[in-house]
Formats: structure tokens, C-alpha cells, sequence
């Protein structure tokens, strides 16, 4: 396995729309799992294969706690079916947006479908950390970062420390 590394604003690919994927096959296997391995080790809780720069409509997610057995979990070409009319508030991170945090409100719960890691459809229903955490991947796979959802002027702020933090590295 090899660790990806993770693409931080203002990097213009975190803007493009990912396309969308022919097969599920080992390449593609092989890309998942060095995106959960980069992932755990960055750590996060999800990543969108365009955060590593490749534009494909995948996402990697593990949402166990420290303590817990890791739970990874695997979307490739997912879409909200339906989205509930109710929001609730969280306050979101971003890997490629690293230690800037602020509230996101999205609908409370989702309705999605997406191919697993074998490739077999699934349909299942996503609500609190889940159903955050699916919508804000998703938003990667069109080229929309959690800071796109704030004020231009706490956005512009966002992307203006992360500048400062690369170029202290």
C-alpha cells in the first residue's frame, strides 16, 4: 500500500467534478484502500478520491470511534436519492482545509445509493455523524469544499490560514 497525499485548498483540482466510475475492479480496489490508509494515518473520518487527485466518484469512510474495531466503508458513484426537508447543524473539518472548523447545516437524514467494495448496489438510509459525513464527501465529488457553505468573508479567512500553515511547513 502507499499513502496519497492529500490535497489542500486553494489546489484548483479540489474544484473539478469527479466523473463517474465504469467498473468496480482491483485498480479501483487498490485506490480505495490507499485512500482509507491515507486517510486513517492524515486521521480523518471520510476522503473523496479527488482530495488525492484522482477525479472518480469515490469516497472512502470510517466512522468508528478510537476505541472501537476500525468499520471501513466504501462509495463508489453514490447519489442522494431523497434528502429530508429537516437540517440539522454540525461542526465540519476538512482534510484538504486542515485545522479550520465551523457549523455546516444539511438535511438531518438521506437516502442513498452507491456501489460497495465489490461493486454490488446498495440503498440504505444515512442520518446524524453518517448522513453529515456521506453529504460532505459528496460535495467533494462536485467540486464543493464544507467551506463553500460558509460567508465569502469566513471562507476567504479559512483558506488564507491554510496558506500561512503550508508555507510555515
Amino acid at each position: 500500500m502507499a499513502l496519497r497525499e492529500i490535497l489542500v485548498v486553494p489546489h484548483p483540482v479540489l474544484k473539478q467534478v469527479s466523473q463517474p466510475v465504469a467498473v468496480v475492479d482491483d485498480e479501483l480496489r487498490t485506490l480505495m484502500d490507499e485512500m482509507l490508509e491515507t486517510m486513517y494515518e492524515a486521521p480523518g473520518i471520510g476522503l473523496a478520491a479527488i482530495q488525492v487527485g484522482v477525479p472518480k466518484r469515490v469516497i472512502v469512510m470510517d466512522l468508528a470511534r478510537q476505541d472501537e474495531e476500525p468499520q471501513p466503508r466504501f462509495f463508489v458513484n453514490p447519489e442522494i436519492l431523497w434528502a429530508s426537508e429537516e437540517t440539522a447543524p454540525y461542526e465540519e473539518g476538512c482534510l484538504s482545509v486542515p485545522d479550520i472548523y465551523d457549523e455546516v447545516e444539511r438535511p438531518a437524514k438521506v437516502k442513498l445509493r452507491y456501489l460497495n467494495y465489490q461493486g454490488e448496489q446498495i440503498e440504505e438510509d444515512a442520518e446524524g455523524l453518517f448522513a453529515v459525513c456521506i453529504q460532505h464527501e459528496m460535495d467533494h465529488l462536485e467540486g464543493v469544499l464544507f467551506i463553500d457553505h460558509l460567508s465569502r468573508l469566513k471562507r476567504e479567512q479559512a483558506i488564507k490560514k491554510v496558506k500561512k500553515q503550508v508555507k510555515a511547513a
